[in-house]
């Protein structure tokens, strides 16, 4: 090698792992967001662990896995909502203006 780049650099003409993610963000804004909201729930989750009462703790562990599947499930259904609107209505009114 006459350069040291490393293992985990990429080919000459792709994308560094950072710009592939900003490139994926800006196509989908709503997936960090959801990651982010799943990650704070369990997080949370994990820190009112201490606190549960007398609840068992496989019940708590379900509870804050539904909790942080809904996050990401809500942040899909946003991004579906506002691709569909983005995709017909958007277009719709483009094609009325156009005439």
């Amino acid at each position: 090698m006459s350069a040291n780049k490393g293992w985990w650099a990429p080919p000459e003409g792709e994308d560094s792992v950072s710009e592939k993610f900003l490139r994926k963000t800006r196509e989908s804004p709503l997936v960090p967001i959801g990651l982010g909201g799943c990650l704070m729930v369990a997080a949370y989750r994990i820190y009112r662990l201490k606190a549960r009462g007398s609840t068992k703790m496989s019940i708590h562990l379900i509870h804050t896995r539904v909790v942080a599947q809904a996050c990401a499930v809500g942040a899909i259904m946003l991004g579906a909502v506002y691709t569909m609107y983005r995709d017909c209505i958007k277009r719709t009114a483009q094609d009325a203006g156009e005439k």
